[in-house]
């Protein structure tokens, strides 16, 4: 499909595309593409793309390939963007493989709207004090004049529920979004008002930017009279306080009539904690005619307390004695390790919780023992796995080990894969890009248990997959990451983002009080860190190998340090005086940025072999002379299997012929083998006695089960 921009444009000077991008708008964009230009651009939300591998751009060209899903062959799509005529800058665009205007042409568009910092197209705001820097006072103006800014620029549709009065609802509709959320207003000041929108809820601000554009618009249409008449609430209600604790509060009438103020004048003005009181007294009313508006975050709210409530006595009791519990031989269909049983009980009690284990301590197991045990306890009947592509069939495997529930991988067309969420199978297990592609079929279904397996590849908060994980909605949630968080902020405020977005906190004001900065924002270490340990121990669990040693197998632990041979450390020291002269310099540019990490880089292969650097055969290395000796130890042992792991495929090619040469049998997995024949290696090396070296990079070999190493 190829198609022209026939919109008018300046004709006085020869403009490059570069140029015409930089000034295209959002109503630009949309007059470009017609009657569907929102629903086009909307379909760029499908995609996440890699600016170095997917996008080009000089200035005559704009080309963005598209990613492929996993198990797909075909040729990707490609979209390319060019100017027809220089002079009066009219645009020509191109699909390889649709006829017509399509959604990749609106993916195109709208990666270009969000990412014009990126592509070099637009400028980058003027330099701000850090948000670490700010006081408190400052930090609530800031936010809020963020936000005062997007209800500004951002196309919003109001509808009124009232339209003759301003203190009603209202539906706000994101046009670019497509999203549409309640907003009751019932006056100008932050905490007068409420908004569905997931901002409102976690920012402690009282406002957000549909609130804050709402406003603005009342401003125009009423007179300041009409506006300072104040809300006269008529009915009785309940509902959610989002302050710094989410709270329960009654909405009640300035004049309550007698019958209603004995049964609920103690409770004015106050927090709720005392969920099944509140029921009592509501169906108290209720019997006498009354109604009572929960609203449904509220009513989220009550039923999360009183589930909570009742699992917590079941909870505490396997947590008390846990190597002693019948569980541990009744859960599954293998006995569980005392702390195991005892994290899957932290995990369902809490409900939504972070499980950080160190590798190799069973998170799977114990995550199948929180489906087992919220069965039992709540219920529940539809979880979602979502996990790295490389260990989708482990997860079938261990889950087919573990019980007796029906687990399926998803896989196949667009069409297949949504009637296969919606079926009636029990786990349902898909890897992070199908959450992207597939997220209208996920959304449809209401899962029990979401189960993030490596969940700190959501740390990006920012990232297209991120938002919309974080947006997916469950009663129960479970994050596993084998990954030590407590010294990486970011990636523990977006995993503990996922299971509670209020615990932490906004990320304006979690920042400003556990980070410290200079004044250009380099973050120069943490505070407080003793208040967040505290905050997250409700819901974060995390056992060190070291602290639940007596109840595992053993095993130690050798590090051999190898003097690299005098023609590495020439290789290296090269590297590094190039390193030097960089960082010696006053400013930084990109392309130096670009320079240090190569170099820095070749000083990291270099320790392995000079041929991984410069290509030379036979190449230097006393890491293989090692290796070659400590292999003759080794193999000598009888039914000895090893893991070797390195990061370069290169290094892997090195080490082969060190295995050739004693006939050893072993198996090599790294990125270049399809996901269909992983399983298979996996089971060589499990199952057969003769294959005694599983050969893998890092990468490849993620979250694989290799226990018959020893």
């Amino acid at each position: 499909m190829s198609q022209v921009d026939s919109s008018s444009a300046k004709k006085s000077t020869e403009l490059t595309l570069i140029d015409k991008l930089s000034r295209l708008s959002y109503q630009q964009t949309l007059k470009l593409l017609g009657s569907d230009g929102p629903k086009l651009l909307r379909a760029g939300d499908s995609w996440d793309f890699r600016i170095e591998e997917d996008v080009y751009l000089n200035e005559d060209l704009f080309r963005l390939k598209f990613p492929l899903a996993p198990g797909e062959t075909e040729s990707p799509p490609v979209v390319t963007i060019s100017l027809m005529d220089p002079s009066n800058g009219r645009l020509r665009w191109n699909c390889t493989v649709c006829e017509s205007l399509c959604e990749h042409v609106g993916a195109a568009f709208s990666f270009i709207l969000d990412e014009k910092m990126t592509l070099g197209l637009a400028a980058p705001p003027p330099e701000r004090v850090p948000v670490e820097s700010l006081s408190e006072q400052e930090l609530i103006e800031r936010a809020i004049e963020e936000r005062r800014e997007r209800a500004r620029t951002e196309r919003m549709i109001v509808k009124s529920a009232e339209p003759e009065q301003p203190w009603t609802d209202y539906a706000v509709s994101n046009t670019i979004s497509g999203k549409t959320y309640r907003v009751a207003v019932r006056g100008r000041e932050p905490g007068d008002s409420y908004c569905s929108c997931p901002d409102f809820r976690t920012n402690t601000l009282g406002t957000c930017k549909h609130i804050l554009h709402v406003l603005a618009k009342l401003k125009r249409r009423f007179t300041e009279t009409e506006l300072k008449r104040p809300y006269h609430r008529r009915t009785i209600g309940v509902h959610v306080q989002y302050r710094d604790q989410a709270t329960l509060r009654l909405l009640l009438p300035e004049r309550l009539d007698p019958e209603a103020s004995e049964v609920l004048g103690k409770l004015r003005d106050r927090d709720i904690e005392d969920v099944p009181d509140l029921l009592k007294r509501i169906q108290n009313l209720e019997r006498r005619g009354r109604t009572i508006n929960i609203y449904p975050d509220a009513e989220e709210f009550i039923q999360r307390r009183l589930l909570q409530d009742r699992i917590a006595r079941r909870v505490a009791e396997i947590r008390r004695q846990p190597e002693s519990h019948p569980l541990r031989r009744e859960l599954l269909k293998a006995e569980l390790l005392p702390y195991q049983l005892d994290g899957i009980a932290f995990a369902a009690g809490a409900g939504r919780a972070v499980l950080a284990d160190d590798m190799g301590l069973g998170k799977t197991i114990q995550a199948i023992g929180v489906s087992e045990l919220l069965v039992r306890e709540a219920g529940i009947s539809k979880v979602l796995v979502i996990c790295p592509a490389s260990v989708k069939s482990q997860w079938r495997n261990e889950i087919r080990r573990f019980c007796d529930r029906d687990c399926q991988l998803i896989a196949g067309s667009i069409a297949s894969r949504g009637a296969q969420y919606a079926n009636n199978c029990f786990f349902t297990v898909c890897n992070y890009e199908q959450v992207l592609r597939d997220i209208l079929s996920i959304e449809r279904v209401n899962w029990d248990l979401i189960i993030l397996d490596e969940g700190q590849r959501i740390k990006n908060w920012e990232a297209k997959t991120s938002r919309v994980i974080k947006g997916l909605r469950s009663r129960f949630a479970l994050v596993l990451s084998g990954t030590p968080l407590e010294n990486r902020l970011d990636e523990l405020y977006s995993v503990v983002q996922f299971i509670d977005d209020r615990r932490l906190g906004p990320a304006f004001r979690f920042y400003n009080h556990h980070r410290v900065v200079d004044e250009k924002g380099k973050v120069l270490g943490y505070k407080n860190l003793a208040e967040l340990r505290e905050k997250l121990q409700p819901v974060l669990l995390r056992r060190t190998r070291q602290s639940v040693s007596q109840q595992l197998p053993p095993r130690t632990n050798e590090i051999i340090r190898i003097t690299p041979t005098q023609e590495q450390i020439d290789l290296h020291h090269s590297h590094m005086r190039l390193v030097n002269r960089i960082t010696r310099k006053k400013f930084l540019t990109e392309m130096d940025l670009l320079r240090l990490q190569k170099h820095l880089l070749m000083c990291r292969m270099s320790a392995n072999s000079t041929f991984l650097v410069d290509k030379k055969a036979p190449g230097y290395s006393s890491k293989l002379e090692e290796l070659d000796d400590l292999f003759d130890r080794l193999f000598s042992e009888e039914n000895r299997k090893v893991l070797l792991f390195s990061e370069w495929t290169t290094m892997l090619d090195l080490i082969e012929p060190l295995l050739k040469k004693r006939g050893l049998s072993f198996v090599r997995l790294d990125g270049s083998v399809p996901q269909k024949l992983r399983q298979g290696l996996v089971h060589e090396f499990q199952g057969n006695p003769g294959c005694r070296l599983f050969l893998t990079t890092n990468a490849g070999s993620t979250g694989l089960n290799l226990q018959a190493a020893n």
